[in-house]
C-alpha cells in the first residue's frame, strides 16, 4: 500500500507496529547500557537496557502494509520500562509503557516523539517524521537526538480497533489527555542523565494527528519542558472534529448503498471516478489563483468552489454527479450544525487531494477496510474516552446534532489543546510550528487556522505571536502525509536552527513523490508561494512568499 498509510495511518496508532530486531550481542561503549535496569525510580521500573550495534535492522510492519527495514540506525542503547503502574477499578492493569533510543554519538539534545489515535501502542523510539514520508530519511535518533516514546497509559489488546474503555479510569483518563507526558519525560531525563553522564542540553516534542494534539497540550499545559514543539495536522479541537466526522458519516450514509448486513457502505457512495471529477473542478477553478497553474492551489483561501457546477443534467454518467452527490459533498464540506444552524466545527476546504486515496481511506473506506474515522476511531472514541462508558452510547449514523454534542461538550476543557494564553510558553522562549494538508479529511485545516488567529487575537497580535508560533499550510496534502501534494519537508532542522540559532523559519522547502523534481517554499500563513516569473517554475528557488 501506499506512504500514506505507512507513515500516515501507523502515525495514528490504527496498526500494529510489530517492531522486531536482532539481539546480537555487541559492546556498547564505556557506559554500561545494561545496567540501566538497576537504576532506582521513583514510582518506575526499568525493564529492560541493550545495546544496539550500527546497522542492526529494525523491521516495522503494518497489518495491511509491507513491513519497513530500517538499516543504516546508529549504536544506540534502547531503553524500556513502565511509569505510574497500577490496577484500575475493573481490575485491568495499567501504565505508562515507554522507550527510550539513546544513541552513543549524543548531540545533547531530546526528542519526546507523539504517539496517535487512542494510543495503546509503544512505538519504537526512532524520531521519524510524519512530513518526511521517506524511510531512508535520517530519524531524529540518526541525527544523534535521544527519543523517547510512550503508549499513553494503556495498552490496547487490539490496536486495529481502537478500545476506549480506558476512557473510564481517572488514571488511564489523566495519561492519555496529558500526564503521560510530563512523568515519562520526567524519567526520561533521569535515564538519559544517567547514561550520557550529563543532561540535556535542548528538548523538543515532534507529533502529527493525536501526536499533534499531544504536542500542543504539552506546550499549553507543561510550557517549561520543551523548547521546541512540533505539531502537525494537531487534533487540538478533537470533541468538535469528532462530531464533524460522525456529520460526514451521517451525510454519506444517506446515499450510500447498503450492504448484506444492512449497513450503509461508505466506499460506494463516491466512485474514484466521481471523486476525481471533484478534485478536476477544483484546479480548474481554483489552480491559478496563486498565479501558476501547475496542480496545486496555493492561494487556498481564494478558492471557491461549488460543487452544483459538476451536477447531471440528465441520467448519471462519469462525467457528471447526482443531485444526491452534490448535496451530500456540499453538507460535508460546510461542516455540522444544528437544527437551528447553529455551527458545531468549522467548514472544510475544496482541494486537489479530493480524489487521492488516502482522503477516500479516511472518509469512505476502500477495498476490504472501512473508513477509520467513520468506523474504527470515532465510535471509540464517543463512548469509550468522551463519554467514559455513560449511557447511552452513541451509534454514529444515528448521531443527534441537537442533543448529543452537549454530552461529548463536557470533556472538551480536559482533552482538548485550544487554549488561548500562550504566555508561559512565549515567555521561557519557546517555539511552536504547526503545519496542515489542505486536502486533511480527518481534521479540517480551517478550524487550524481559525484557532491560530484565535492565539494572535489573545497573545499580542500577529507581530508578536510570529516570534514564537507559526503555521504552514500544505496543498493537496491529506492527513500527515500523502495526497498531489510536496509532502516532504524538514521540519526538525527548521525547529533545531529556530530555537538554537535564532534562525525563524520565513519558508521550509518541501518536496514530494507525486511531483518528481519539483520544489517550493511554505510560506508562513498568510503568506503564499508565488511564481517570481522568471527562473525554474519547478524550483523553490523561483518563488517568493507573499501575502494573497
Amino acid at each position: 500500500m501506499r506512504n500514506l498509510v505507512r507513515f500516515g495511518l501507523l502515525t495514528l496508532g490504527l496498526f500494529v507496529l510489530a517492531a522486531t530486531e536482532s539481539r546480537a550481542a555487541a559492546p556498547m561503549s564505556s557506559t554500561n547500557c545494561a545496567d540501566l535496569v538497576k537504576m532506582q525510580i521513583e514510582n518506575a521500573i526499568v525493564t529492560e537496557a541493550a545495546a544496539v550495534p550500527a546497522g542492526q535492522p529494525l523491521t516495522m510492519g503494518g497489518t495491511f502494509d509491507a513491513p519497513v527495514v530500517f538499516k543504516t540506525l546508529p549504536a544506540h542503547c534502547v531503553v524500556r520500562g513502565e511509569v505510574n503502574h497500577h490496577r484500575g477499578a475493573n481490575g485491568r492493569e495499567f501504565g505508562d509503557k515507554f522507550e527510550i533510543r539513546m544513541p552513543l554519538d549524543w548531540s545533547g539534545r531530546m526528542l519526546f516523539q507523539g504517539g496517535g489515535g487512542l494510543d495503546g501502542i509503544l512505538n519504537p523510539a526512532l524520531g521519524l517524521d510524519a512530513a518526511m514520508p521517506n524511510p531512508a530519511s535520517k530519524s531524529a535518533l540518526g541525527r544523534g537526538y535521544a527519543v523517547v516514546s510512550t503508549d499513553g497509559g494503556h495498552q490496547d489488546p487490539n490496536p486495529i480497533v481502537p478500545d476506549g474503555s480506558f476512557g473510564s479510569d481517572p488514571g488511564a483518563r489523566a495519561d492519555y489527555v496529558d500526564r503521560s507526558t510530563k512523568i515519562v519525560t520526567d524519567v526520561a531525563r533521569k535515564i538519559i542523565a544517567r547514561f550520557y553522564g550529563r543532561p540535556i542540553h535542548h528538548s523538543y516534542f515532534r507529533g502529527c494527528s493525536n501526536g499533534g494534539r499531544e504536542a500542543l497540550i504539552a506546550a499549553e499545559r507543561y510550557p517549561e519542558y520543551f523548547d521546541g514543539v512540533i505539531a502537525g495536522a494537531p487534533a487540538f479541537n478533537l470533541t468538535h472534529a469528532a462530531m464533524a466526522e460522525a456529520w460526514s458519516t451521517v451525510q454519506l450514509a444517506s446515499i450510500a448503498p447498503r450492504n448484506a448486513q444492512g449497513m450503509p457502505d461508505l466506499s460506494r457512495a463516491f466512485s474514484n471516478g466521481d471523486l476525481k471529477l471533484v478534485s478536476d473542478g477544483v484546479l480548474r477553478q481554483c489552480d491559478e489563483l496563486d498565479g501558476l497553474k501547475d496542480g496545486m492551489i496555493f492561494n487556498p483561501e481564494a478558492c471557491h468552489f461549488d460543487p452544483a457546477v459538476l451536477q447531471c443534467k440528465g441520467a448519471k454518467s462519469d462525467s457528471c454527479l447526482t443531485a444526491g452527490q452534490v448535496d451530500v459533498l456540499e453538507k460535508v464540506f460546510a461542516g455540522p450544525h444544528d437544527s437551528n444552524g447553529k455551527a458545531i466545527y468549522s467548514a472544510w476546504p475544496y482541494d486537489a487531494g479530493v480524489a487521492d486515496f488516502g482522503w477516500r481511506l479516511w472518509m469512505l473506506g476502500g477495498g476490504p477496510l472501512p473508513a477509520p474515522i467513520n468506523v474504527l476511531i470515532f465510535p471509540s472514541f464517543f463512548n469509550g474516552l468522551a463519554l467514559a462508558g455513560a449511557p447511552p452510547a452513541i451509534d454514529i449514523f444515528k448521531f443527534n446534532f441537537d442533543t448529543d454534542p452537549a454530552r461529548i461538550e463536557r470533556s472538551s476543557a480536559e482533552i482538548n489543546a485550544a487554549s488561548l494564553d500562550w504566555s508561559g510558553f512565549q515567555k521561557r522562549g519557546g517555539k511552536l510550528l504547526l503545519y496542515t494538508g489542505m486536502s486533511d479529511p480527518v481534521f479540517s485545516p480551517l478550524d487550524l487556522i481559525r484557532y491560530y488567529k484565535q492565539i494572535q487575537e489573545h497573545n499580542g497580535g500577529a507581530t508578536s505571536v510570529d516570534q514564537f508560533a507559526r503555521l504552514y499550510v500544505v496543498p493537496g496534502m491529506t492527513h500527515c502525509g500523502g495526497g498531489p501534494a510536496l509532502d516532504t519537508f524538514d521540519t526538525l532542522t527548521v525547529m533545531q536552527e529556530w530555537v538554537e540559532e535564532g534562525k525563524a523559519p520565513v519558508s521550509i522547502e518541501a518536496s514530494g513523490a507525486a511531483f518528481p523534481g519539483r520544489t517550493r517554499p511554505l510560506c508562513p500563513y498568510p503568506q503564499i508561494a508565488r511564481y517570481n516569473g522568471k527562473g525554474n517554475p519547478e524550483e523553490a528557488s523561483s518563488f517568493s512568499c507573499q501575502k494573497p
